[in-house]
């Protein structure tokens, strides 16, 4: 069981007041709050370790490199995936996921058939659309129903021999809806089509055994999962990042460069053009360690305990409706007020201290579905309490009070 009164001590931010009002953070969705264990991290690397890595024989580069490096074998370990090279350190999801759609683009032919989830973040859409461009292949969606879960009937109908890539995230942003990617990765593989899980969300919650999954990309961003922003990684299995040409040309990603030809370095150096951000690497392993060590089990019991709460005390508001009631779901509650805009309620708990997310999340096509703008958006993390969850709900209504 999580000791969060304890927890809660390990998190500078939570001690500030917005406002002139203790602040209740409740936009972990769009990024979580950094440790003191993490932030110690990021101060001591650059007080102690700061140099290029790879590159050097002098002592601070030496040391630097073998830190970045145990930070990549911790996200190995993590995530049980079976070779550190095949973990690519990125900026985050979204560059992930653009790395495996230009590799795609000498690989798909015009007709070819690419699956995508109607709940994607529009970092999992825009990517392909844009490969679909280059390719001339075709981009389908996989429907959505009104609980906010997949239509598994019509991913079963839409697969087909021209199925190459199957695209879906693993958890919800908009909605919290955990997808069964398991059964949706095994279906593909049995149409021959490789498949990318966008686990930006799934992180914070539960640890994925990519290769129980058998998946074949696994993007992640660290500052989800406490850690620092502009770094995260993608899990490619081997055979697929062979044949995937660079996404990025430069330094570091090279075996020998001419003028007349370019010979490119081995996994995982391929992928990895430039001076890496190396503290935010090793702050990404630091955070996994402080997760880890608090246990996902325990996480993700009290988080569905917060969730559960938190939606029986919101839905005692008089025309208050929830966005996503899923079955299996995380806790993210997305919902509005019958008559009043999200942002105005947004606005208002803001005033009150209250962080949440507005707007439509950049899950465009979700919104689209329900026939509304936005939605408000509040995400509760394992250092969240029930006395936030009140505090929530008493500014929910005070705003609604003060609206209609």
């Amino acid at each position: 069981m999580l000791n969060v009164s304890e927890i809660r001590k390990d998190f500078p931010i939570l001690q500030r007041e917005v406002n002139g009002k203790p602040l209740v953070y409740l936009d972990n969705a769009a990024t979580a709050q950094t440790p003191q264990q993490v932030i110690d991290v990021i101060v001591d690397y650059y007080q102690r370790l700061n140099a290029n890595i790879h590159r050097g024989v002098h002592t601070l580069s030496q040391e630097a490199t073998d830190a970045y490096e145990a930070a990549r074998k911790k996200i190995q370990a993590h995530f049980n995936i079976a070779h550190a090279h095949e973990v690519i350190f990125t900026s985050g999801t979204t560059d992930g996921i653009n790395l495996v759609a230009n590799g795609f683009t000498g690989l798909l032919r015009q007709g070819d058939e690419l699956l995508v989830s109607a709940m994607e973040h529009h970092s999992n859409i825009v990517p392909w659309q844009m490969l679909c461009e280059r390719t001339g292949a075709v981009l389908k969606v996989i429907p959505m129903n009104e609980e906010g879960e997949l239509v598994m009937e019509r991913f079963d109908a839409l697969l087909s021999p021209k199925t190459k890539l199957v695209f879906c995230n693993h958890i919800s942003n908009a909605l919290g809806t955990i997808n069964p990617i398991a059964e949706i990765i095994e279906k593909a593989h049995g149409a021959g089509a490789a498949v990318l899980v966008d686990g930006a969300q799934a992180a914070p919650h539960l640890v994925a055994d990519v290769q129980a999954l058998d998946v074949d990309f696994y993007t992640v961003s660290a500052h989800k999962i406490c850690g620092p922003t502009g770094v995260g990684m993608l899990y490619g299995k081997e055979k697929w990042l062979k044949k995937l040409p660079p996404y990025q040309g430069g330094g570091e990603m090279i075996a020998e460069v001419t003028f007349e030809k370019t010979t490119y370095a081995d996994l995982p150096h391929k992928f990895e053009a430039g001076t890496p951000n190396i503290c935010g690497g090793i702050a990404f392993g630091a955070a996994l360690d402080y997760m880890n060590a608090l246990g996902f089990g325990a996480i993700a019991q009290y988080e569905q305990e917060l969730l559960h709460y938190a939606t029986q005390k919101l839905l005692e508001i008089e025309g208050l409706k929830i966005y996503g009631t899923a079955v299996e779901k995380t806790s993210v509650i997305s919902f509005n007020i019958q008559g009043i805009h999200p942002y105005d309620i947004g606005t208002i708990l803001d005033k009150l201290g209250i962080a949440v997310r507005t707007g439509h999340h950049c899950a465009q096509p979700i919104m689209d579905f329900y026939k509304i703008p936005g939605t408000v958006r509040a995400s509760f993390s394992f250092y969240n309490t029930k006395e936030e969850v009140d505090a929530l709900v008493e500014g929910v209504k005070r705003a609604k009070d003060m609206l209609l």
